[in-house]
């Protein structure tokens, strides 16, 4: 009789996380984060329109269906996606859920916006599998003495993904043009 393996707990929960970013409905990459206190799962995110609105992938948001329109990098004040960090962290707070101290697995490394608030929430460390880097230079190493700010901190799980072409559909070997998650080229 053969034995499937027991997943080591980071793939463990990695593996949800990538569970729930099934869920996403963005055009560029699709994010799923999970919320884990004391070994548990306490809320999930994906990235994707507000609740009660047409999703990306149903024209919902103006910039990710146009994004010739608006270029790499350009008028985020009218893009309506909320990301999956930002999302597990909502989710949360909706249900009364505190969340200082937790752990963060999410499919992408968290943006600058994403970095904040989850510092601001005391979020302990974070684990990521996809890469994600600011493209400029002068903003990246702010980026990264903030990421340095995580009390346990930031780590790349190496982790097989079988829908990476799927999630992130432009080369992981080439840095996105833009903040956030959203990665152009589509």
């Amino acid at each position: 009789m053969t034995t499937k393996r027991r997943p080591e707990r980071d793939e463990y929960f990695m593996s949800i996380a990538m569970a729930v970013r099934g869920r996403a409905s963005c055009l560029g990459s699709r994010v799923g984060a999970i919320l884990v206190l004391d070994d548990r799962i306490v809320s999930t995110g994906y990235n994707g329109t507000p609740e009660d609105m047409k999703n990306c992938d149903e024209g919902g948001c103006d910039r990710c269906l146009n994004r010739d329109k608006y270029g790499s990098g350009n008028a985020y004040d009218v893009c309506i996606c909320v990301h999956a960090e930002q999302n597990v962290l909502l989710s949360a707070a909706r249900f009364g859920i505190a969340v200082e101290g937790g752990i963060v697995y999410t499919t992408m490394r968290p943006c600058f916006g994403c970095t904040k608030e989850l510092l601001q929430a005391k979020i302990r460390s974070v684990y990521y599998i996809h890469d994600w880097k600011h493209p400029n230079s002068e903003v990246w190493s702010e980026y990264e003495k903030i990421q340095g700010r995580f009390p346990e901190g930031i780590r790349k799980l190496k982790i097989d993904d079988p829908d990476k072409s799927w999630a992130t559909p432009r080369s992981l070997t080439q840095a996105p043009e833009e903040t956030g998650h959203s990665i152009p080229g589509n």
